[in-house]
């Protein structure tokens, strides 16, 4: 059978029996036409296939395109191949084995951790002799003390936060309710905001802590612009988000003795594995101030 029958009865098979989009089934057909490119024309039959085949997309993609491809496209085109032997073998055109190749890794990215030096420029940052500089203070104390993710921080509701407990009550994620402390920089700032810039701003009676000049709650993506100035203005730089405060409350706790389990309940996360990447953040850490210690004596 020709390759390009073989193709298009694949084809009808994703959009008929696995009722797949256009859109996807056209995104496995260029996968397979960029495998078969490959042999430069020597693969023209299903006869011609051979279950080790198999293995040059992934090597193809992190190695011969320049620059190379990410181990993601390389993953996902390695999937769509196979899912096309898997149908010919299934419908009993191709005969040879197919082999169990291992996906590449994806490499791990350990997100920006700020020093607790730099937190400290960031923060002091904000000209809290304007409303909105207090604000924007408050709100990145309360990011780092608490370690909320910045959409809990911008719903953050006045009567979830108790100033007198310091603590705050939190939903994060599919609504679970979780109650994290609150520091004492937080609180003065909190306190200093409300009482200086939040009880004369037009959306005082507001069910929502942090308010925009016109009394609504701040969006992300004014958040998000508002650290990165800051950040510029500390001189911090690497590349920060309010996502990086997170990441530095949950390693500068690691780093002070705090237990793995404690920094998952405040953080949120269901699985502790996902709170781990911090320990791997934190030992990084030390042992580059290790390093740099070594290199001085």
């Amino acid at each position: 059978m020709e390759i390009s029958d073989a193709v298009e009865l694949f084809q009808q098979y994703l959009l008929v029996e696995k009722g797949l989009s256009k859109q996807t089934v056209d995104s496995y057909t260029k996968d397979i036409k960029l495998f078969l490119d490959i042999f430069n024309g020597e693969r023209k039959t299903v006869e011609d296939l051979k279950g080790e085949d198999l293995g040059e997309i992934v090597r193809y993609e992190l190695t011969v395109p320049k620059p190379p491809h990410t181990v993601t496209t390389a993953i996902r085109k390695l999937s769509s191949v196979k899912n096309f032997f898997l149908f010919l073998k299934r419908e009993g055109y191709f005969i040879g084995e197919i082999p169990n190749i291992e996906p590449p890794k994806k490499p791990e990215y350990l997100p920006n951790c700020l020093s607790v030096e730099e937190v400290e420029e960031l923060l002091n940052t904000p000209n809290i002799e304007k409303p909105d500089g207090l604000r924007d203070r408050a709100m990145l104390e309360t990011m780092y003390a608490s370690g909320l993710r910045v959409s809990e921080l911008v719903s953050l509701e006045r009567a979830r936060v108790n100033l007198n407990k310091a603590i705050i009550t939190v939903f994060g994620k599919g609504s679970k309710e979780r109650k994290v402390p609150l520091g004492d920089f937080a609180i003065e700032y909190i306190k200093k905001y409300i009482e200086e810039a939040r009880n004369k701003n037009p959306g005082k009676d507001s069910k929502y802590l942090f308010l925009n000049r016109y009394g609504k709650p701040i969006s992300r993506q004014y958040f998000f612009k508002q650290v990165k100035k800051y950040a510029a203005q500390a001189g911090i730089e690497v590349s920060i988000s309010p996502h990086t405060l997170r990441h530095c409350f949950a390693t500068h706790l690691l780093e002070n003795g705090a237990q793995l389990r404690a920094v998952q309940e405040m953080l949120g996360h269901t699985n502790i594995a996902t709170t781990q990447i911090y320990t791997h953040i934190s030992s990084k850490r030390i042992l580059s101030a290790y390093d740099l210690y070594m290199k001085r004596k």
